[in-house]
């Protein structure tokens, strides 16, 4: 079982027991936090698929650790015109481990019966 999960802009596929990071959350180590935006949920043969989310299915996370990505250098250069300019930038993460994947809220539509629909038109 899996799902795919959208935090901090970005959309991720997450499977029980995975750890991944992710943009910074506001939770302390060890605090468990739930990821409510599923935007879709596969057991086995049955996908369901949000529009855009699916309402009920959540995801829970135990936070491992905070940390910050290694640093990414910007360097910014004109020739000939005596410009130059360096910036460094180091993103804030968040370690989490997946917990258990909710699929409660399953009331949309699944994807095989919206496929055969519209392979019926």
């Amino acid at each position: 079982m899996y799902a795919v999960i959208k935090t901090g802009g970005k959309q991720y596929r997450v499977v029980a027991g995975e750890k991944l990071k992710v943009e910074k959350l506001a939770a302390d180590v060890g605090a468990t936090v739930t990821l409510d935006k599923v935007l879709m949920v596969t057991d086995g043969d049955n996908v369901t698929i949000g529009s855009p989310i699916i309402a009920g299915a959540t995801v829970s996370a135990t936070v491992v650790s905070h940390g910050r990505a290694d640093k990414v250098m910007i360097f910014k250069f004109r020739r000939r015109k005596h410009y130059r300019k360096t910036q460094g930038h180091r993103q804030s993460y968040t370690e989490i481990q997946i917990g258990a994947i909710s699929a409660s809220g399953a009331a949309a539509k699944p994807a095989k019966a919206a496929k055969a629909a519209k392979a019926a038109e």
